[in-house]
């Protein structure tokens, strides 16, 4: 028989990982911010270790499911968030020395050939219209392309090849889904949270760049694309706040994504020693932090939320309880 898959946020799944991703981003980027930060460090190492105890759960609630959840094809565009997590796991705890060196590459490694995986099974991990989701399996690469430097140092040839073949991949699964968005017009109001994460591969490009000495114009070039299209996603967000975004799994598209345009400005801050580079640093991570906070409450709230309703009934989730696990429909409001 297979496992109970009810939970408190809905079914288990890859797309859990997602709150890996974001805390454990913040972590990264708090870690290094150009400037510091009363308190910043043991801030960041109780996100790190809440991101490993998060990565814990979301292991054995998504162990518990089996092969259910790897039949369940609404989720299968998420699993580029599993190597992702295991790489941002590896590199906050590099960077704040929380973890061995032995622990950290071979979570590296993992996550580096988890998403080499979900990249070449991308094409049928995706069905249907192209969305912004669809970037998630083809953008572990470049995260393993702008963390490898860091967790395995001099790695150089292979964060390389690996950035190349993420710039292929992103774009032309990207240019997919800006083509269909630009015919077919704005995204259903629940569903906008994910044009964050068009971010995702833009600034970990930026961030890549500065990793692998390609240059300030590279650097500069992919991180003004990322500043670009965050206020495109950010006028989206407030017209959709004004007409009713209700919370959902699919806030946590917020936090990875501005997470990885934070290290990146850190990044050419870093490069350039310009100060308003470290200007714009510190106040995306104010504002990442701000977007956690109320990501990881509303969450908390989903929780309890749920429970409950599970204690008192059984059978299929309810449009509430697919809502809670992201699932959002597609009708236009």
């Amino acid at each position: 028989m297979a496992a109970d898959p009810r939970t408190p946020l809905g079914p288990a799944g890859p797309h859990w990982c997602t709150w890996v991703m974001g805390t454990g981003i913040l972590a990264v980027a708090m870690a290094t911010l150009p400037v510091a930060v009363p308190g910043s460090t043991t801030a960041a190492r109780g996100l790190w270790a809440l991101a490993v105890g998060l990565l814990a759960v979301v292991a054995v609630a998504c162990a518990r499911r089996g092969r259910a959840l790897l039949a369940d094809v609404a989720l299968w565009p998420f699993v580029g968030a599993a190597p992702m997590a295991l790489l941002t796991v590896a590199t906050g705890g590099v960077v704040l020395g929380t973890l061995p060196g032995p622990v950290a590459v071979a979570l590296w490694v993992a996550g580096t050939l988890l998403g080499l995986l979900t990249t070449a099974a991308a094409p049928r991990l995706l069905r249907g219209d192209p969305q912004p989701v669809w970037l998630l399996p083809v953008v572990p690469p470049m995260v393993s392309a702008a963390t490898g430097p860091v967790v395995v140092p001099g790695l150089r040839a292979e964060a390389l090849a690996l950035f190349a073949l993420a710039v292929v991949v992103v774009a032309v699964v990207g240019s997919r889904v800006l083509l269909h968005l630009r015919r077919t017009g704005p995204l259903p109001t629940a569903a906008v949270p994910t044009l964050f994460v068009v971010l995702g591969p833009l600034g970990q490009g930026s961030t890549a760049a500065h990793q692998l000495d390609l240059g300030v114009v590279v650097a500069g070039v992919l991180a003004l694309a990322a500043a670009t299209w965050l206020a495109v996603a950010a006028v989206a967000t407030l017209a959709a706040l004004r007409t009713g975004l209700d919370f959902s799994l699919a806030w946590w598209s917020f936090t990875f994504p501005l997470g990885t345009v934070v290290t990146a400005t850190s990044g050419l801050a870093a490069e350039t020693g310009w100060a308003g580079f470290t200007v714009a640093a510190t106040v995306l991570l104010g504002a990442l932090a701000l977007v956690w906070t109320v990501v990881a409450g509303g969450t908390l709230r989903a929780a309890r939320w749920s429970s409950a309703r599970w204690s008192r009934r059984d059978g299929v989730p309810s449009r509430d309880h697919l809502i809670a696990a992201g699932r959002w429909s597609r009708d236009r409001r």
